[in-house]
């Protein structure tokens, strides 16, 4: 069962040429326009030759800052609201792409989250939440940009705010029919919808009204009203861990840019954060911390993290993930400052419990605590700061019905955190305790 939207309304317009939710939307999609057959590129000669390396990614635009306003993308009223309210609300959540098993099913389970998130924008109004970041996975099993209709442009042709993204792993994995030659380079389509220079109708989206977004590339800032959101991409490795760097020269084709970009961003905010003017959140598609034996966690881009935060003297207030297809939160602590890590691959993908036994929470391994035992459901997040304080509220979408599983408080001022509830788990039996898979990724 889906959430019933309007039929017909007033939609919201950015500066420009910038254009979010259809007005008269299409009826709700019962089947892929394109079967989605991408799975086989797993059995391509390609991707057995590739499946263990990294990819290079595009360049940024040249003589274009490395981060966005927000103004630029909403119209006036929002903005009040949001100065008039004295803090912002968006939402966030990963691994949306509609791909796995039976293509109703698929439809409807990532149709239950993006619908749920459009009655949170609908019900709000202009003070509701101000866009999405979506912390990637938008495409599976592939990004080909055939796929992008089916898999984000008709799921989201209600939700009447920007959609921000960093590429997941399955965006940028991109492969030939043989072993030598890709057939598109990395990311393409990413790009072509993400980062394109300026603001227009997609080739991809089968004639729906979203424009398409104009990051500056597949890393970058997004400033808004009290909160800064530092996007990274972690390449394309589905059965290892995330890549942001070279690592000391183990990854030559990544090099080190990202390093650079994020402890330049991490300067720049500085002021602001000391000054109580805004929130910090990095957003990397893997997941630094994670119990998920499948999708397990990255000590690269957490040792990547650590040198940057420590270099510029900052350290974030959030770091949200995707990539495991559940919700999990980890408190970790650094010099006294609790910061919660949040890993919600539950987009619409799947809903996959760990594939090992898992520890029972509370448990701590180190300065890392999983926090709750692990939600497998659908679901998305709901964050809302002032600067001050910041709450993150996970809520599942499930038949029609939301409901609030799971929800944490943090003190800015203090960097502690204040207060936290949770569900219990659901969808499979309790399972042994085991450590918590923080430090290396797992294959498949």
């Amino acid at each position: 069962m889906r959430i019933k939207l309007p039929k017909t309304r007033a939609t919201l317009a950015g500066p420009g040429t910038r254009l979010y939710a259809d007005p008269t939307p299409s009826p709700d999609e019962t089947s892929f326009q394109i079967d989605n057959t991408s799975a086989q590129y797993y059995n391509s000669p390609y991707y057995l030759a590739h499946m263990n390396q990294v990819q290079p990614f595009p360049a940024s635009q040249s003589g274009v800052p490395a981060y966005l306003e927000l103004q630029d993308f909403v119209p006036t009223e929002v903005l009040d609201a949001i100065n008039s309210a004295g803090r912002i609300t968006f939402h966030a959540v990963g691994d949306t792409g509609a791909a796995k098993g039976v293509p109703a099913t698929a439809i409807a389970n990532e149709a239950g989250v993006a619908d749920a998130m459009t009655a949170d924008v609908q019900s709000g109004g202009v003070g509701g939440p101000a866009f999405f970041f979506h912390l990637g996975d938008v495409i599976y099993n592939f990004g080909e940009a055939q796929y992008y209709y089916d898999q984000f442009y008709e799921p989201f042709r209600d939700y009447d705010r920007p959609i921000f993204a960093i590429p997941g792993n399955h965006d940028g994995m991109v492969f030939g029919a043989t072993s030598a030659t890709q057939q598109v380079p990395t990311l393409e389509a990413f790009v072509r919808n993400f980062c394109a220079e300026t603001p227009g109708p997609s080739p991809d989206s089968g004639g729906l009204v979203r424009t398409v977004m104009t990051q500056p590339g597949v890393y970058f800032t997004l400033d808004a009203p009290y909160v800064s959101i530092i996007g990274l991409y972690s390449n394309v490795l589905d059965s290892g861990a995330g890549v942001i760097s070279s690592q000391g020269g183990k990854f030559p084709a990544v090099g080190n840019a990202q390093l650079a970009f994020l402890q330049s961003e991490l300067k720049r905010l500085k002021p602001d954060r000391q000054a109580g003017k805004r929130a910090i959140i990095i957003a990397v598609h893997h997941p630094p911390a994670s119990v998920d034996a499948k999708h397990g966690g990255s000590l690269g881009v957490e040792t990547d993290l650590d040198s940057c935060c420590q270099a510029a003297g900052l350290w974030p207030d959030v770091v949200l993930s995707g990539h495991a297809h559940l919700y999990q939160r980890f408190t970790r602590v650094v010099n006294g400052k609790q910061t919660p890590y949040i890993v919600s691959g539950s987009g619409g993908y799947a809903a996959t419990p760990p594939q090992t036994a898992a520890p029972k929470a509370p448990y701590t391994i180190g300065d890392t605590t999983l926090e709750v035992d692990p939600i497998v459901d659908f679901g998305y997040l709901t964050i809302t700061t002032d600067a001050k304080t910041l709450s993150i509220t996970f809520k599942t979408a499930s038949k029609g019905v939301v409901t609030v599983r799971d929800s944490v408080n943090v003190d800015l001022t203090q960097a502690q955190i204040v207060s936290g509830t949770h569900a219990p788990s659901v969808g499979s039996a309790r399972p042994r305790p085991a450590p918590v898979q923080k430090k290396k990724g797992k294959k498949k």
